[in-house]
Order: structure tokens, then sequence, then C-alpha cells
């Protein structure tokens, strides 16, 4: 209960932030975002009632764009590139890789919450293929040993 209510009392600091303003409405998800790395059903109705925006209009942005996720993500996220440029340099090897390491597949996170993988279409920097980013840290044609050092520095 009392988690609840400190979650609810972060989301009303967010709202206080924007002063309600329904124009701001991406923002205001993007701050609950980060702050938890999810957007939590709550959120969105707090959201909702706070702005007076329908929650389905809520649900319909938050759905929308990949930024959100519905679903709670790991501490940290891992994302490996896709993109034909990556795929020719041996992305879906690069990818076998990192699932075998974390012991995840794409669109999953970890029992632990330690991590969240996911696969983009590009990430724009196919000369670096195939990429994987950590936590923001891009990481080109990474070899097995790389991959299992960047994991372990992972906390």
């Amino acid at each position: 209960m009392k988690q609840m209510v400190q979650e609810r009392a972060k989301i009303d600091e967010i709202m206080d932030k924007y002063s309600g303003d329904r124009s701001a409405l991406i923002q205001v998800l993007l701050d609950i975002q980060r702050q938890n790395r999810w957007v939590p059903k709550d959120a969105l109705m707090q959201v909702s009632q706070r702005l007076g925006v329908p929650l389905t209009q809520i649900y319909h942005a938050a759905t929308f764009y990949k930024a959100f996720s519905l679903t709670p993500k790991g501490r940290h996220s891992v994302v490996v590139c896709l993109g034909t440029a990556c795929q020719v340099r041996g992305a879906p090897r690069l990818l076998d890789k990192v699932t075998e390491i974390l012991g995840i597949k794409p669109g999953e996170t970890c029992g632990d919450m330690r991590f969240s993988l996911d696969t983009v279409n590009c990430l724009g920097c196919c000369a670096l293929g195939p990429v994987m980013v950590v936590d923001g840290e891009y990481h080109g044609k990474p070899s097995t040993k790389e991959i299992e050092q960047v994991a372990a520095a992972c906390e």
C-alpha cells in the first residue's frame, strides 16, 4: 500500500511539472517510462484523470510509440539491430549469441529483471554492423567474449 501511494505521488510530481497541460501527454508518458522503465496501467489511469483525456486515447499513444512499454522492463536494456546492413554482416548470429548468454528471447525480460532484450530494424550505424546496444552504449561486431563481458558488467 505504501509503495502504491509513493508511485502515485511520483506521477503527481510529473503531472505538476507540466501543469496539467494536455498537449504534454507524450512527455508525461516519457517521464513515467524513464522513472519506472515501463508505464503501469495505474499510471495510465492517473494521467487520464489528471489531464481529462480519455483512457483509450492515452492507451493509443502508449501503444503506438515504441518508446513506451506496458510491461515491466529489466534494469538493463539490450537491443540488437536486425536492419539489412546488420543482417548481411551477421545479425542473426549475434542475436543467437545474445539470446544464449542472457537466456531470454527478443521481447522478453529476465526473471530477475536484470535484462530486457529487444530488436530494431535499424540503428543508423550500418558501418559498425552487426550492432548491439546495451543501456545506450553501442557495440559493433561484438565477439562472444565481449558480449559476456558486457553482460557481466551490468549489475
